[in-house]
């Protein structure tokens, strides 16, 4: 319920001030980041989400600092 909240705050927030022609970035960055202390990406992610349950926000597909790791663990010498 948090996350929806939020949501909704946020894309309130953005519709407001979309109106008065800034862009996304300084909309992100005058309103939504001062408050809220989220990424620019994830200002993204939310104005794409929708946030009801019955269709679920699902992680991107951008590759990750991780997938470069091995799956297996590592050996060491004694």
């Amino acid at each position: 319920m948090s996350y929806r909240k939020r949501v909704e705050e946020i894309n309130r927030i953005y519709d407001q001030h979309a109106r008065n022609g800034l862009s996304n970035r300084e909309i992100w960055r005058r309103y939504i980041y001062p408050v809220y202390w989220i990424s620019e990406r994830t200002f993204y992610n939310i104005m794409n989400a929708t946030a009801g349950p019955e269709s679920p926000v699902v992680a991107s597909d951008a590759p990750s600092l991780f997938d470069m790791l091995d799956d297996e663990p590592r050996k060491t010498d004694p």
